[in-house]
Parts: C-alpha cells; structure tokens; sequence
C-alpha cells in the first residue's frame, strides 16, 4: 500500500511516499481503509517538532482525523464491522501510524460509524476540530456537559476566529444546540464564511467599537468564549465577558502570553479553562464523540464553501503540499484523497 512517511522533523519536505505492507488488525482494534485523510495544524507541528533534522525513528505516518470504511477486525471486535463507513480521530497521537496512508489499524473505538448520508468529506474534518469545539462549548461551569438541540438556549457564545475550521465546527454545535453566537473575524471575507456557518452576528475584532458591538448585541455579556488567540484577546474578552463567563483557549495562535486584570475578573468570577483535546479524560472526548454523531446525523456539522468551510482538496502524493497549505493558514479544510 502507499503510505505517506517523514522519518526526520522538518519543512513539509521531509513527507515522502512509501510502499508498504496493509496492515493486520491487533486485538481491539479494526482495520479502515481511508477514502479521504484531513490535515490539521497538530499534525505539521507533530511532523516540524522542536528541532529540525531530529531522527523520528521509527518513521511516522502523520494526520490524526480522516474517513473511509472498515474491511478486516481483529480480535475481541464485531465482526458486523466490517463494511461500515467510518470517521477517525487522533489515529497519530501516541501512535505511529496516522491516515496518511491507504489503509490504517487503529483501536476501534476511534473509528466511529458515519451517520447515513454523511460523506466522507465531513467525516475527515470531524475528529480533532469538532471535539475541541464541543469541549470549549461544554467547559462553563454555569453550562451544559453535554450538546443536543435546546442546551444551550439560554448562553451566549462568541467564537473567536469564526472562518477557521475549529471555530466553524464551534458555530455549528453552538447553533445546532441553540445558543445566541456572536463571531469574531478579520475582515469581510471571513465573515461571509462565518455567517454561512450560522454566525448570527459577526464583527471584526480590528475595530475600535469591537467590544461596543458585542455589547449590544449581548448587553448581560458572553456567556462562552472559544478562543483561538487569549493573550491577543485578553483585553477584548475582559470586557464583553458576562458574570460567571469563561474563557476557553484551545491554541497559542498569536503568541503564549496571557495578560489579564485579576482583579477584574476576579470581581465577576471569570473562568479561564485551557482546552487540549488529546490529554482531556477519556470520558470527556466519549461524550463529545457522541454528541458530534448526533450533530452530524441531524446535518449540523455540513462543509464546503457554502457551509462557510472551503475545502482545498490534495492527492496522497501531495501530502506536503497539504501540509504547507495548512502551515501558511489556509481558509478552510485541507483534505487528502487517499483512495
């Protein structure tokens, strides 16, 4: 089979193409066969590392989310598994076998069944974006632990870095769960792209009257900030947070730093809650798998440009260029077609 591999850290060229034997299912796990792998910015920064030119032996195949259909199991596994189309999630985490490749064993846990009618495309843009979105959404305290239509009624959310693909899945569960969502964006094209992903209101954090728009539309402030940018967001989330609201960063994009007034927040006992989906418990990312199936299911959680996600579409040969795409911050999903 062909298999995408980088055994070195580096620049996007370090990803080559192998031939490789299809790998046998182990106890618990079953085998997948991918139709489509997506590429998310953990996996260049798994595949860049600390230092480049490190040796990664053995060689790694990366991407942790993408969809294709179950055709061998191992042992312990419902042999009824096999034939069903499927979604993956964090297949390269702790691993060293990721989607990038024709065919993939993983624990079968981690191959979830797709809904009818479901196509591979949303299923390989699932995994990692839409469960970091559904544990943002379900870190409030004041909130629900679990999504579903109406359980969210009665929150506001604002998602920050609505045109991305996390904050694109975060509109669409808050949507589908029925929260007021406010997005936040950079300029008239993304916010096209959040609106189509169901923003009912967006605004652009550039402007000087970002804060003042967010607190007209919400004038008891947000209850939920998923946030993709906290030090650079810190003063603007200061200000529209409600009593009680929290705060939930799930990447450092624009730097690592956090400056706050603790005293400030202290006085409305707002809550930071960093959000890292691969070391969250186990329960945790149980219960978001569920509710994503469910928001799928129900065609909540749709892509493409007219869902406010263009997809950029790459053949397995060109892995590196995918992950080059992703690495320079393109709008949008990156998928590789693998079958």
């Amino acid at each position: 089979m062909r298999a995408v591999v980088y055994s070195q850290t580096g620049e996007p060229d370090v990803l080559h193409v192998v031939d490789r034997p299809v790998p046998e299912p182990g106890p618990g796990e079953v085998r997948v066969r991918v139709s489509v792998s997506g590429v998310n910015p953990t996996d260049w920064k798994a595949r860049r590392g600390d230092v480049a030119g490190e040796p990664v032996d053995p060689a790694h195949v990366p991407n942790q989310d993408g969809a294709g259909t179950v055709d061998a199991v191992g042992e312990g596994v419902d042999p009824s598994r096999v034939g069903e189309r499927v979604w993956l999630w964090e297949a390269a985490w702790q691993r060293i076998h990721g989607t990038a490749q024709e065919w993939v064993a993983l624990p079968e846990r981690q191959a979830v069944p797709l809904p009818a009618g479901v196509s591979f495309d949303v299923g390989a843009s699932l995994g990692i974006p839409a469960l970091t979105a559904h544990i943002c959404l379900t870190s409030s305290e004041s909130g629900p632990r679990r999504l579903k239509p109406g359980a969210l009624a009665a929150q506001t959310v604002l998602v920050a870095g609505g045109a991305g693909a996390v904050g694109h899945a975060a509109i669409q569960l808050a949507r589908w769960a029925g929260a007021q969502v406010i997005a936040t964006v950079s300029g008239d094209e993304k916010a096209k792209l959040a609106r189509a992903a169901g923003a009912q209101h967006v605004v652009n954090y550039r402007t000087p009257s970002a804060a003042d728009e967010i607190i007209g539309i919400a004038p008891g402030g947000v209850d939920v900030v998923v946030e993709v940018a906290a030090g650079v967001n810190a003063a603007l989330d200061a200000a529209i947070l409600a009593a009680n609201g929290t705060v939930t960063p799930y990447a450092t994009d624009g730097g690592s730093e956090l400056g706050i007034s603790v005293g400030d927040l202290m006085g409305r006992n707002v809550r930071y809650q960093f959000v890292l989906v691969y070391t969250v418990p186990p329960s945790v990312k149980d219960a978001a798998v569920a509710d994503v199936v469910k928001a799928s299911a129900d065609g909540a959680l749709e892509v493409g440009a007219s869902a406010g996600l263009p997809l950029h579409r790459f053949p397995l040969e060109q892995t590196a260029a995918a992950h080059a795409e992703v690495e320079r911050g393109a709008v949008g999903k990156v998928l590789i077609d693998v079958a």
